[in-house]
């Protein structure tokens, strides 16, 4: 077994942990927003970290109504910008909390009047210098190159800050019902998604769609099979998609969809029946017996989820397809060519 596939199963139990030593470091952040009123968030992140930023966009926007960007570093590490970042939240999410291009983000966003949050595994890391306050994922230590527990604590991170500050105590309830949720993965989908892998291990390149909130677990699931078993992923919300891309899914491309009912369903569904007349190979991850039936490979979650908590536990399925491709390739998906644990950008 993998250490990637150990971190995997750990996630539960990760996201225990993290809930039950945060939520009091989060509370008070989530005041000192409410009184700082911030008009604005920024996040800076790179890699997995990135993915989840795009999730955090959507959670800070749906919630609580503040709109946020997710952040060009280059701007502020080769352009040396000069930006008002006054009554606005900046976060930098780095599992390592060794990026330097996040740290140097909080840095200048805290010299320009920002209120800086870093989002890290580890404490005594650099992020911690630039950040006013630290939320730690306390994931435990990440031994796999690939990350997955840290992933999965930052997105609780974020929904938990988001819950905090709107003072919504029911979406604090549903957080605290995703591991059970994850473990329902672990028994009911698991042996499923390894039997797919194995069945379709040849795979050299195929399209990830989602939209929505979920649109982070498409990007996050084509990064993970992209670095762990070297497959040629590429990852696009189903909207953009339609915008030039379908035209290259031609008779058996395979196409992964992440589809939850909720408000991107609908779309979902439409594109998932555009890709059959294309002649798409379509493995399709629903709770929705409607549009899993027009899949190759159908993945059931067999559960409801709130839109805003899906993603969490949406992308294990992502995770799990990764890490069991690889094993099918045979391949070490805790040791991908080329990359090591930190990754130093400017």
């Amino acid at each position: 077994m993998s250490f990637m596939l150990d971190e995997i199963h750990e996630q539960p139990t990760a996201l225990d942990r993290f809930m039950a030593s945060q939520r009091r470091v989060v509370i008070s952040i989530a005041d000192e927003l409410k009184r700082r009123k911030c008009r604005f968030g920024m996040i800076a992140a790179r890699g997995t970290s990135d993915n989840a930023a795009t999730y955090g966009k959507y959670i800070f926007e749906l919630v609580n109504g503040l709109p946020v960007a997710l952040a060009a570093p280059s701007v502020f590490t080769l352009y040396n910008a000069d930006l008002n970042l006054s009554d606005v939240m900046v976060i930098g999410i780095s599992q390592s909390g060794q990026a330097a291009d996040v740290n140097i983000c909080l840095e200048s966003a805290q010299a320009h009047g920002a209120l800086t949050v870093g989002i890290t595994n580890e404490l005594r890391s650099d992020i911690t210098k630039y950040a006013k306050f630290t939320i730690h994922c306390d994931a435990g230590k990440e031994r796999s190159v690939a990350a997955t527990k840290t992933y999965t604590t930052s997105l609780a991170a974020l929904i938990m800050l988001a819950a905090e500050v709107a003072e919504n105590s029911a979406l604090i309830e549903k957080l605290k019902n995703v591991p059970s949720y994850i473990n329902g993965i672990f028994s009911e989908c698991e042996q499923q998604i390894k039997d797919i892998a194995y069945r379709i291990r040849d795979l050299t390149d195929c399209i990830v769609l989602a939209r929505g909130t979920n649109r982070a677990t498409a990007f996050e699931t084509a990064l993970k099979m992209a670095e762990t078993c070297y497959i040629k992923a590429e990852a696009y919300s189903s909207s953009d998609f339609l915008h030039g891309p379908i035209a290259v899914v031609d008779k058996g491309t395979k196409c992964f969809l992440f589809a939850p009912e909720g408000p991107s369903f609908d779309n979902m569904l439409e594109i998932a029946e555009k890709l059959v007349e294309r002649g798409a190979s379509l493995i399709i991850v629903s709770n929705s017996e409607k549009i899993l039936s027009i899949a190759n490979e159908p993945v059931k979650i067999p559960f409801d989820l709130d839109d805003l908590i899906s993603p969490i536990v949406y992308v294990v399925v992502g995770q799990l397809f990764a890490n069991y491709f690889a094993e099918a390739k045979g391949l070490d998906p805790d040791h991908p060519r080329g990359l090591s644990k930190i990754t130093i950008t400017r």
